[in-house]
């Protein structure tokens, strides 16, 4: 087997796009960069048993809609990240499900996230079953937007781009999903350290 050649640190995602339309091996440096990023997210909201298979659809619908790529963009991520968002919502029900059940876990016998600061200040303020409880009672297009900011580290026009929504409607959801889960914290930011 003869190993891919490397690709330059350098080349955008778009240039690998495009790249992929003659040499389609170029689009595993996508998923090389990209993977682990989106298994991430898509674990936190389903669970790592589901978080493989549905990156790898992920991949695979990328792929296959490379043509339609706008090669303006030259990151990929958000066009990634909204093709998982719609993967994932085809979960809601098992997403609902593991949210019920991380409210029903004691928050002693959680297990953050390496390098994952909110989770770590989550556990430790013992609010976990009260937060998987809010973020289960969002509506799924508010969850969606919190967790692509939060947790895949959109910026708003990333998320509004992975959705395909306007950045004022990324805004006004986050502004509502945050409200609701502040209100479900008891009016307290779980990231504030005490003094």
């Amino acid at each position: 087997m003869t190993a891919a050649p490397a690709v330059p640190e350098t080349e955008t995602d778009a240039e690998l796009i495009r790249r992929s339309h003659a040499d389609p091996e170029a689009f595993a440096a996508l998923f090389d960069r990209y993977a682990p990023m989106l298994y991430r997210y898509v674990s936190r909201r389903l669970g790592p048993e589901q978080a493989e298979d549905i990156v790898g659809d992920t991949f695979l619908a990328a792929f296959g809609r490379r043509a339609r790529y706008d090669l303006e963009r030259p990151d990929a991520r958000p066009w990634l990240f909204g093709i998982v968002t719609k993967l994932v919502a085809r979960h809601h029900r098992d997403e609902a499900a593991r949210y019920r059940a991380l409210r029903r876990s004691p928050a002693e016998h959680a297990v953050p996230f390496p390098d994952d600061a909110v989770d770590d200040a989550v556990a430790a303020a013992g609010v976990r079953p009260v937060l998987a409880g809010a973020l289960a009672a969002l509506p799924r297009r508010d969850r969606d937007v919190l967790l692509l900011v939060a947790w895949a580290d959109l910026s708003y026009a990333e998320t509004a781009a992975a959705l395909g929504i306007p950045v004022g409607t990324v805004r006004s959801r986050l502004n509502r999903a945050r409200r609701k889960i502040r209100a479900a914290l008891g009016d307290t930011d779980p990231m504030r350290e005490e003094a």
